[in-house]
């Protein structure tokens, strides 16, 4: 697949989405549909995997978007069977940028007890472990990537049913997972025990629904029952929906990312809408980095709730002083040197006439190297404004993600090596404030803000404080926050 634009090369993007769904008839079609509401996700790649009683499991795996691969009735055709999972894919195990097909989830498995398919969004730290004691022992790999762990350790497992092989295998597996998978005739979906990705669980007449976010769930017309609670396994099949907790209990650590960024803001994470936890995160930016000025401009477009809400707080006008190209894809022909350095202009173009002589506040959701940031901030000059003001819904990301997110290395990471007045004089603006780690969790419904003897989500991007020791990372190298940072 052709390498993404420049402009999206500067976000953080999580790694996948996946979704599933059993008792409805044509599943496929219900779990493609799932996927699309899920392709913000991963646009990598995409696979189905269905069973139907006469033809068995069938799966199609394909590069690029779900709109591209999974609409074309001949290929709809192929996935019979009234149960069936999906999965997006971002690589950020495995062979990023580089990614065969057989590194394409779903990945399936062939047990003496029948057959079963897994999707899994998150990253395990300890795959290289894993991986090397599997190999040792005799198990052949197929993709590069750290979920085919998964399936080679059920097939270890000394257990009599699909489910307790699953829960086996889950109970060696260190990280970040929610993983939706399915036998013949059951669909299983398991939260790691910090629940640290989001899984929800939807109910749509007699068939039942899993999925990354609730809006897969609207897209099918499915009811949002609740979500999957970390630890727990849930085994839905005609009998209904049995909950297992498999793993020691532990605190939750749920990404606050995907309060800021991830999720679309349609959902509904932990109660709350994320659409209005955005807007409270551009109230909270205001209360805390107060500006003289005349506009408030969202980058579009996960930068538009935070800037509404700063608007609303502050009583400076609201704007949409860039406009986003809409029909921009990821497989734009870039055939000249000069046509690749407009860069940022083939997505976003200013809004000249609101922009020129004002003193305006740019507000996005993260400056990760903070190449894009300098970028646009040199167009909204070019266009006339008097002052740049950026203003930043998420604290500075200065540390890696290693469950499940693709974050650079630390060194490329701007809030690695620089302050926040470095970073104001390096992107060249007038000001550059981020909101607080205790103002994004009184965002997020922390009243108090964060509790640093036990934070309620995981923060590792911006603290460095990882609830889970990436052990295959520290083995190659990383350093991990000392006590005296």
């Amino acid at each position: 697949m052709p390498p993404a634009h420049p402009f999206d090369d500067d976000k953080l993007k999580e790694e996948c989405g996946v979704f599933g769904v059993v008792g409805v008839t044509d599943a496929a079609n219900f779990v493609a549909l799932g996927l699309h509401a899920l392709q913000h996700r991963g646009q990598e790649a995409g696979g189905i995997v269905t069973h139907d009683p006469e033809t068995g499991f069938q799966s199609v795996r394909r590069f690029g978007y779900v709109r591209d691969n999974f609409t074309d009735p001949a290929t709809m055709a192929m996935l019979p069977g009234s149960i069936g999972i999906g999965h997006v894919r971002y690589s950020t195990a495995g062979n990023k940028g580089q990614t065969a097909i057989r590194d394409v989830q779903p990945f399936f498995g062939e047990f003496a007890m029948g057959g079963a398919a897994i999707a899994h969004n998150g990253n395990i730290t300890n795959a290289n472990a894993l991986r090397r004691e599997l190999i040792d022992r005799g198990s052949i790999f197929q993709s590069s990537s750290d979920s085919e762990c998964i399936i080679h350790l059920m097939a270890r497992s000394l257990q009599k049913s699909i489910p307790d092989r699953m829960e086996d295998a889950l109970r060696r597996v260190e990280g970040a997972f929610s993983v939706v998978a399915m036998t013949r005739t059951k669909l299983i979906g398991v939260r790691d025990p910090l629940g640290v990705r989001p899984l929800v669980l939807g109910q749509l007449g007699d068939g039942w629904a899993l999925a990354s976010e609730t809006c897969a769930l609207d897209i099918i017309g499915a009811d949002f029952v609740r979500e999957i609670d970390p630890g727990e396994m849930v085994v839905i099949s005609e009998k209904g929906v049995e909950s297992l907790r498999p793993f020691r209990p532990r605190r939750s650590r749920f990404c606050i990312f995907e309060h800021v960024y991830f999720s679309r803001p349609d959902s509904i994470l932990g109660g709350r809408s994320v659409y209005e936890t955005r807007e409270a995160i551009g109230k909270e930016l205001a209360r805390e980095a107060p500006v003289e000025a005349d506009l408030v401009c969202p980058v579009p477009d996960s930068g538009t709730p935070a800037a509404i809400g700063y608007s609303q707080q502050s009583g400076i006008p609201y704007g949409m002083g860039i406009i986003r190209n809409q029909y921009m894809g990821r497989t734009f022909i870039e055939p000249t040197e000069q046509i690749r350095n407009m860069g940022v202009r083939l997505k976003l173009n200013v809004n000249r006439a609101l922009i020129k002589g004002k003193r305006v506040v740019l507000v996005d959701d993260s400056v990760v190297r903070g190449t894009t940031s300098r970028k646009i901030k040199e167009m909204i000059l070019d266009a006339g404004a008097r002052e740049v003001h950026f203003r930043i819904a998420s604290p500075p990301t200065a540390w890696p993600c290693f469950y499940g997110v693709d974050t650079p290395q630390r060194e490329k990471l701007l809030a690695a090596t620089m302050s926040e007045e470095e970073m104001r004089s390096h992107l060249q603006v007038d000001s550059l404030r981020f909101i607080t780690l205790d103002g994004l969790y009184r965002a997020v419904g922390e009243a108090n803000g964060r509790n640093p003897a036990e934070p309620q989500y995981c923060d590792a991007c911006f603290s460095g404080e990882y609830p889970v020791e990436p052990a295959d990372m520290i083995e190659q190298g990383f350093r991990m926050k000392s006590a005296a940072e």
